[in-house]
């Protein structure tokens, strides 16, 4: 049927037009990777069943294998969601510039914040290393993960006292989240400005910048 002049149909709209259905797909996952950030954080990953993150959802357990593949699936797609614009120093630096903050404005303890975002981060990144150690194929997805990250360091590092690039930034990753855990469990005895002391013992100065 013609419709009459001025009642056009916007360009691509209509029963074809594919984007509501990728807008409803996309808040779909959104709400069920929310759901699977918070539960994953409180419970620990085998805690948290994807019929607990499905139900938290709102959705059923059909629209988590819709959306992802199964649960280490989701759990990748949760690692990259929230790590997307970080490297892993940068993680220890947002978890560092929230503590400080705590000690300046009087906040309570990044430990006993059960809301505090730099604390979920921390406790999302342990079960993702733990998941990894213990399930063999997310394992080696995990560690390819991480090795990004590596390269993406190193290659803003220089070589020093004989240790290559590549070495300095797993030194210093190891280093950044060490202290981050062990600061978030034992603030008292695991002060915060550990991590400048630590980062200027590993790194040394970044090229082209003083010393």
């Amino acid at each position: 049927m013609r419709h009459a002049h001025g009642d056009k149909r916007p360009e691509g709209a209509g029963a074809g037009d594919p984007r509501p259905r990728r807008a409803r797909r996309e808040q779909t996952r959104t709400a069920l990777l929310a759901a699977a950030e918070r539960l994953w954080a409180e419970r620990g990953i085998h805690g948290a069943s994807l019929d607990d993150i499905a139900a938290a959802a709102g959705l059923t357990k059909g629209a988590v294998y819709s959306n992802f593949a199964g649960k280490t699936d989701l759990l990748l797609a949760l690692m990259e969601r929230i790590t997307s614009d970080r490297t892993g120093p940068d993680v220890c630096d947002e978890l560092r510039a929230a503590v400080e903050d705590a000690d300046r404005t009087g906040r309570s303890s990044a430990r006993h914040d059960g809301d505090d975002g730099p604390r979920r981060l921390a406790l999302l990144l342990v079960e993702f290393w733990l998941y990894g150690m213990r399930d063999y194929a997310a394992g080696w997805r995990i560690a390819d993960w991480y090795a990004d990250r590596r390269a993406q360091l190193a290659s803003e590092l220089g070589p020093a006292d004989g240790i290559a690039p590549a070495d300095r930034a797993t030194l210093t990753m190891a280093l950044d989240l060490g202290v981050a855990f062990q600061h978030l469990l034992d603030p008292a005895r695991v002060p915060a400005d550990l991590y400048t002391t630590g980062k200027t013992l590993m790194q040394g100065p970044r090229p082209g910048r003083p010393g």
